[in-house]
């Protein structure tokens, strides 16, 4: 007996028949009765339907009530990762850097004060010598950081009367290295006036044929530089975090919510601060809730981002004192041992779902914070109601993050280290203990229990590479999802369109490399 099948021009149309779309609902997919807490490696996203093209897709999300990023990306206020170079980068790319507070409150303040400055291709923080220096002093900067072209000043410092510059031509031939660079250095200097374009620079760079340009202030104070070598690099950063106002790159930074952090702050803000994060393990505290009540009634036009939290009753509290935006994640980050150590946590995917479908009914955005260890995490974590990620294993290791490139068995790597590490603790950055004791409310303990590990990370090369194939990957999952954008992926999240599927261990065996004898796993070019 033959089979009678459907017309197929009524496919489409058939679909009806079933009680229900292919796969599961957010809300059937973090069923805690039926599977407990999961991660993001314990499911996935079922594919939608395509009619655009993939950079087209719009990575616009909102990181507190005001303040809205062209890419969702925010970089960790962790001190092996966060500090000038990287808020820098992360601002130009889209995103925002968080810097970091294991540091006294002035060079916190200092590296939020050269973000806020930074106009592309020029270097705001060169190195800088004085006429007693020596060719030693010079031959050995360019062996640690591979150049010598340095500006001479009265003093030896930024924001001194411009006297010379020393070039590789200058030492090149010369063997003395006890010589005195006022000796030896070029007097005869092309420079330009504090306040040119970068498109007027690169003219005179062109036309002067010298490999730095000095940029000087109307005393004479040298105040930047911009390098022949940089000619080539500089581009254009049309996704770039600024301010509305006065054009400046954004920047955030962490405090603590002990007494001392409100004189932190207020440098900070001095600086140009646009958003602050109350940095804590737990947020859910009266010193926390304290704290925010502090700053909106002090620094009523700064954003508050605070956390960390878990849990909608945690979030409840932090909203309700006026907190902006929320920061989600306990013990799921790659160098945390919180959940081991203290028996405290939740699995990160249901902790964003359960926090973010909450604070979403308030208008509080939210920032997954931990466990992002690929693009397709970033994916997962905007699929359960982030608004952003916040990554810190991901960016550790790039040129970048803060920290000496070593080699150990033929690799390049980094130090990356928890703040909840006994390394932490033991770096003294103010009075009333560091960064890291009081996130973890540790500052007065005898016995230091870590929170955190010190580990090493292979060399990601830089994070202006590194950034921009995390947007094309996301735009590309976004495309495979059949959202236009985050927002739209979000809505339709939330109102069932967009479907899950639960993975089991074989599944996700199935999912990665498998059944090679060797490979190159090269993510992008």
């Amino acid at each position: 007996m033959s089979q009678t099948y459907l017309d197929p021009a009524q496919a489409v149309e058939a679909l009806t028949q079933y009680k229900s779309r292919d796969g599961l609902s957010v809300e059937e997919l973090l069923d805690e009765q039926l599977s407990g807490g999961l991660t993001y490696n314990d499911f996935l996203i079922l594919p939608g339907y395509i009619d655009f093209s993939a950079h087209t897709a719009s990575l616009e999300s909102k990181i507190t009530k005001k303040i809205t990023l062209r890419t969702p990306f925010m970089s960790s206020p962790m001190d092996t990762v966060t500090e000038t170079e990287m808020a820098i980068s992360m601002a130009l790319l889209g995103g925002i850097g968080i810097i970091h507070h294991n540091c006294s409150a002035e060079e916190q303040a200092e590296m939020v004060r050269k973000v806020k400055k930074f106009e592309n291709g020029f270097i705001v923080d060169p190195v800088v010598l004085s006429p007693t220096n020596t060719v030693a002093d010079v031959k050995a900067i360019k062996e640690k950081s591979g150049f010598c072209g340095i500006p001479i000043t009265e003093t030896g410092q930024l924001n001194s009367k411009l006297v010379g510059i020393v070039t590789a031509r200058d030492i090149q031939f010369h063997n003395d290295e006890t010589s005195l660079l006022k000796e030896i250095m070029t007097t005869d200097l092309v420079t330009a006036k504090k306040g040119v374009t970068l498109t007027e620079a690169n003219e005179i760079l062109k036309t002067s044929k010298k490999g730095k340009l000095p940029i000087v202030d109307e005393q004479g104070h040298l105040v930047s530089l911009l390098a022949r070598s940089d000619l080539l690099k500089n581009q254009d950063y049309p996704l770039a975090s600024k301010n509305a106002e006065n054009k400046q790159l954004l920047c955030g930074a962490a405090i603590g919510t002990r007494p001392d952090d409100k004189d932190r702050l207020a440098l900070l803000v001095d600086a140009g601060l646009d958003v602050v994060v109350l940095d804590s393990s737990q947020g859910n505290s009266i010193y926390q809730i304290e704290m925010i009540k502090w700053v909106k009634q002090t620094f009523p036009k700064l954003e508050v981002i605070a956390g960390n939290v878990v849990t909608r009753e945690q979030a409840a509290n932090l909203i309700a004192a006026g907190a902006d935006g929320l920061r989600i994640g306990m013990g799921s980050g790659s160098i945390c041992i919180t959940q081991e150590v203290m028996a405290c946590g939740r699995p990160q995917a249901t902790a964003v779902h359960r926090v973010s479908e909450f604070a979403r009914k308030f208008g509080v955005p939210t920032i997954a914070d931990g466990g992002i260890g690929n693009v397709g995490h970033i994916v997962k974590a905007i699929a359960l109601g982030a608004s952003a990620v916040m990554m810190g294993g991901m960016l550790a290791g790039t040129t970048e993050s803060p920290g000496e490139y070593f080699y150990h068995e033929g690799q390049r790597l980094k130090r990356y280290r928890g703040m909840g590490s006994i390394d932490a603790m033991n770096n003294k950055s103010g009075k009333g203990g560091n960064a890291a004791t009081k996130r973890y409310f540790s500052e007065g303990d005898t016995v230091k229990v870590a929170q955190g590990v010190v580990g090493n990370v292979v060399d990601k090369g830089s994070v202006r590479k590194f950034v921009p194939y995390l947007i094309t990957g996301l735009q590309h999952s976004l495309q495979d999802i059949g959202s236009r954008s985050i927002e739209e992926f979000k809505n339709k999240v939330y109102s069932g369109e967009v479907r899950f599927e639960k993975r089991t261990a074989s599944a996700q065996l199935e999912g990665g490399v498998h059944g090679l004898h060797s490979f190159e796993k090269k993510l992008f070019q």
